[in-house]
């Protein structure tokens, strides 16, 4: 049978669309003096810029929402943070009425997922009535329970950052990490430049504290950490392959092969979110067809022909009108593993999507697929 690109290719950016569209809203909460860094910190982690669409609109007297149409993640600041006790004292109290209000709507998207407390690393020591707010913070959140996490901004020198990571650490707060980075490179006099850190680990220590229905969320808005986004997407190939066959993978009959096209235009939809590029058909399409020629085959369902296996000896054959589950699944993950690494390129900028739909960008795009499935092997 022959294969339909243009199907499958209107199939998957409709898988990409709604898998975007239903991505859970994560939603943060920033506290620190003004001049900590947030707005740096905020815009070195995710993309679309988010601190330069100004102050956000007003939440209650102190608190600020920062966010944007159709973009899955909103900020909660916290300005005026440094204006003594009392100030202090209602921003605490504003913040548990945000968490509490998300709580009570019993919608995880209006939740509060987790607490940045920002402190500049620049000015050397923690201030006792920081230790005072975050203690008394934590004794009010025991029973919401919304992640905290002590961020130190401009962390450079890194002995000094190191040093107050400890301090802080011997103050046994209820925090679940403290996290030094320099969010920007930082020149000092032409003479040398210290190279910015620390924004991958806030997104691990992040992954790690966010159920895992914001996982996606958080790979999608985040620009910190190629690592984590290429990790998660690994994780959705792996899922997507168990989901295909099961235990055992048992073998696939070719007149059942369409089963898998769900599974596989699901994963790529997937992988397309957790990225957080914005795909066209025509590099779907470049995609698809580059693939189907690689192999000389149907790779996202309807028929695997001979050519394929010449690439995977000994992994399974023809036999009976079937092919062996496992072979199928080796299949998928090389497609899966050969979207993983278009999409780095394109995030890198090493590719333009432009240029997929040339000649010259479908031959890479077979040479990539080429060599994951040899290195199934």
């Amino acid at each position: 049978m022959e294969f339909d690109i243009n199907k499958i290719t209107n199939e998957a950016i409709k898988a990409i669309n709604e898998k975007i569209k239903n991505l859970k809203h994560l939603n943060i909460v920033i506290v620190g003096k003004t001049g900590v860094g947030k707005s740096t910190l905020i815009n070195s982690v995710f993309r679309e810029n988010l601190a330069e669409t100004g102050i956000g609109r007003p939440v209650t007297n102190s608190v600020r929402l920062i966010e944007k149409p159709d973009y899955p993640l909103s900020v909660y600041d916290t300005p005026g943070f440094e204006l003594g006790a009392a100030e202090q004292n209602k921003v605490k109290d504003e913040i548990l009425k945000v968490i509490h209000d998300g709580i009570a709507s019993k919608d995880i998207n209006k939740a509060i997922h987790c607490v940045w407390y920002c402190i500049n690393t620049a000015s050397s020591r923690i201030e006792p009535e920081e230790i005072r707010w975050l203690k008394e913070f934590s004794a009010e959140n025991k029973m919401t329970r919304v992640p905290v996490i002590v961020v130190l901004t401009q962390a450079c020198p890194k002995k000094k950052a190191l040093e107050m990571v400890r301090a802080i650490e011997s103050e046994n707060l209820d925090i679940i990490s403290v996290v030094p980075v320099l969010a920007q490179n930082m020149d000092f006099d032409g003479e040398f430049e210290f190279k910015s850190y620390g924004l991958d680990t806030l997104i691990e220590v992040m992954q790690n504290s966010l159920p895992e229905e914001l996982c996606d969320t958080l790979q999608n808005v985040q620009i910190a950490s190629l690592k984590a986004k290429k990790k998660r997407a690994q994780a959705v190939v792996a899922a997507a392959v168990t989901s295909a066959f099961g235990e055992g993978f048992a073998p696939v009959p070719f007149a059942d092969a369409a089963m898998l096209v769900p599974t596989q235009v699901a994963m790529i939809a997937s992988i397309t979110a957790i990225f957080g590029i914005d795909i066209s058909k025509g590099i779907i399409s470049a995609f698809v067809s580059s693939t189907i020629g690689a192999g000389g085959a149907t790779i996202l369902g309807r028929t695997v022909v001979s050519n394929i296996f010449k690439l995977l000896p000994g992994v399974g054959s023809v036999i009976g009108g079937t092919i062996s589950g496992a072979t199928a699944g080796l299949i998928t993950t090389a497609l899966g593993e050969a979207y993983i690494r278009l999409m780095i390129l394109v995030y890198k900028g090493e590719v333009s999507k432009e240029s997929l739909a040339t000649a010259a960008g479908r031959q890479e795009l077979e040479k990539i697929f080429k060599d994951e499935l040899k290195k199934k092997r």
